[in-house]
């Protein structure tokens, strides 16, 4: 059996930002050789999240105003965690659309359903934070 590891490093122009990262994981299973197995992928911070579903923008907003409803931006004074810093909310909406996600590999692709893809879902970005990738399999 192979192992592969890559970090991918992302740093975001806004606060919340959803980024397609299915390329980048293409690219892995590309670099690994791999043909049967799986990746994971899961963001290595706790205000960001990596999950898979369609990249339609709509979509995207309704995450953005669906999110903000759960877990509110401001007022910061809303939760106990924001006494040094102003993210609960991120840590909330991690927590929400989870932490990773696990693709089959199947004749060295990700064995996806219909419109599936992987994002990076990033809560309190404006500084670089990674994604790991990791691969397994034959």
């Amino acid at each position: 059996m192979k192992s592969y590891r890559k970090e991918l490093w992302f740093q975001t122009s806004k606060r919340r930002e959803l980024i397609n990262i299915t390329p980048d994981v293409e690219k892995c299973l590309h670099e690994s050789g791999i043909k049967e197995g799986f990746v994971l992928c899961n963001a290595m911070h706790i205000t960001a999240s990596v999950f898979i579903n369609d990249d339609e923008s709509g979509l995207h907003k309704d995450y953005e105003k669906w999110l903000e409803k759960l877990a509110p931006e401001k007022p910061h004074s809303q939760y106990n965690h924001n006494t040094f810093e102003d993210n609960a909310d991120a840590h909330l909406k991690r927590t929400i659309m989870g932490r990773e996600v696990v693709v089959a590999i199947t004749a060295g692709k990700l064995d996806f359903g219909p419109w599936e893809q992987i994002f990076y879902g990033e809560f309190d970005g404006k500084r670089k934070k990674r994604v790991l990738v990791k691969i397994i399999g034959e």
